[in-house]
């Protein structure tokens, strides 16, 4: 070689010489020079047989570069970039990152409220879409992903509102009935109960808790423009004055049934939900998380027991493509703290168990709860599952009948279920279905 030629190296990408020592550009080598070509494959335009057949060897022991990082997609962007951080995070977590590239194929979803179906050709020349049918999952419409609906007469009447399709199964997996008496342990932002409300009909009772102030404010907004229809302002402030009362259950029941009884003319069998920042038979009795998991005593847990519970329990959120893509906005650097900090994941396994638990407790015998999660994790999921059923002899796990049509798969624990968005075109959100049995 020349010594000219010494020091210097290819480029794979431009195939021109660069010197390290002056860092410029050299003049592309020569047709008889060795080159790398888009392929990465060594070759020359001038050689003899034995050296293709060099070449030739050269290729079958060479090694492709790495594959390029998993991305996702950024509303109104190019798909950016998983993090190197989160990609450890998702393999610790045996998750596979290519869920996460179908994030632009998975749709809105919208409720429409029973009897509000003719909102729906409106809708159609707002948007310049046509609602679909969720197939599976009644009174459920899908959208292109980016559609947004807030601006809609139909939305600002309270006809339709954004929830989830995942959201809505864990919903129908507690096959809630007339007369149940329905427990949502963790209920903001309120689209759930919204859904529960309608699946009631004209009797049972509704009752919502959360330890976020803020957030039951949302939720009662919520509640006010879907659960309660065409009732007036005044009629709504009367509904939800007490929504964080510390009077005794009984005491609220009975001021229920008798705002009940004076707008029956209009508002006939409406069941007014309990939205509770605590209180005893919701077996919350402190204003701080760490209160969330105190129990209510056995004598009480007999007299107001629940037929159905949902623990929706607070998660990491990494299944929610959306929850996810706003770590772009707000930095990926608060992803390493609300997400992958070992310290918080540890807490929260222990705060959903806890949530399981204390929701099991104040569920009847022979009555149903679901716990979902929409974190994808093993240790938010089947973990916390298979520790609850260690400490709850009278727990069984069953089968969701419903999910033979549902666009999901089995979880790890037989009887158990995920969505994600490459299977289910929905969000990611773990279920499992409990009984409790008399012992």
């Amino acid at each position: 070689m020349e010594p000219a030629a010494q020091g210097r190296r290819f480029d794979t990408n431009l195939c021109e010489v660069h010197d390290p020592v002056t860092h410029q550009q050299r003049e592309k080598p020569e047709k008889h020079k060795l080159c790398f070509t888009h392929k990465n494959l060594l070759r020359s335009t001038h050689c003899s047989k034995k050296m293709k057949r060099k070449g030739k060897e050269m290729r079958e022991v060479l090694v492709a570069p790495p594959p390029p990082p998993p991305r996702f997609p950024m509303d109104g962007a190019p798909a950016a970039p998983l993090p190197r951080e989160f990609l450890d995070f998702l393999g610790e977590n045996g998750l596979d990152p290519s869920i996460y590239a179908a994030g632009d194929r998975v749709p809105r979803y919208v409720r429409v409220k029973p009897g509000s179906e003719s909102c729906l050709r409106e809708l159609e020349g707002e948007l310049a879409c046509e609602p679909e049918t969720v197939d599976w999952l009644p009174g459920f419409y899908s959208l292109p992903p980016r559609v947004q609906i807030a601006g809609t007469k139909a939305y600002r009447e309270g006809k339709l509102y954004g929830i989830d399709a995942a959201s809505g199964a864990a919903v129908l997996a507690l096959s809630i009935a007339e007369g149940d008496h329905v427990l949502d342990l963790c209920a903001a932002p309120g689209a759930k109960l919204c859904m529960m409300l309608d699946a009631l009909g004209d009797s049972g009772s509704v009752t919502g808790v959360d330890v976020s102030e803020h957030r039951l404010a949302a939720c009662r907004t919520m509640l006010q423009k879907y659960a309660i229809g065409k009732s007036t302002t005044n009629e709504k402030a009367q509904t939800f004055q007490e929504w964080t009362s510390r009077r005794p259950w009984k005491e609220r029941k009975r001021a229920a049934k008798a705002r009940q009884s004076a707008t029956s003319k209009s508002r006939l069998g409406f069941q007014y939900p309990e939205i509770i920042f605590y209180g005893k038979h919701s077996g919350v009795v402190g204003l701080i998380k760490d209160d969330l998991y105190r129990t209510v005593s056995d004598n009480e847990l007999l007299n107001c027991g629940y037929d159905k519970v949902l623990v929706d329990a607070e998660c990491t959120h990494d299944g929610s493509i959306r929850h996810i893509q706003k770590f772009e906005q707000w930095g990926w650097e608060t992803l390493q703290q609300r997400v992958l900090n070992a310290e918080r994941t540890d807490n929260l396994t222990l705060l959903q168990l806890k949530l399981l638990i204390n929701g099991f407790r104040l569920l009847k015998v022979g009555g149903t709860l679901v716990y979902s999660t929409c974190s994808l994790t093993v240790a938010q999921n089947e973990d916390v599952v298979e520790q609850f059923l260690k400490e709850n002899a009278s727990a069984v796990l069953q089968e969701i009948d419903a999910a033979a049509s549902w666009p999901c798969k089995s979880g790890r624990i037989p009887k158990t279920l995920r969505f994600d968005p490459s299977t289910s075109q929905t969000s990611g959100l773990f279920v499992a279905k409990f009984t409790k049995v008399g012992l």
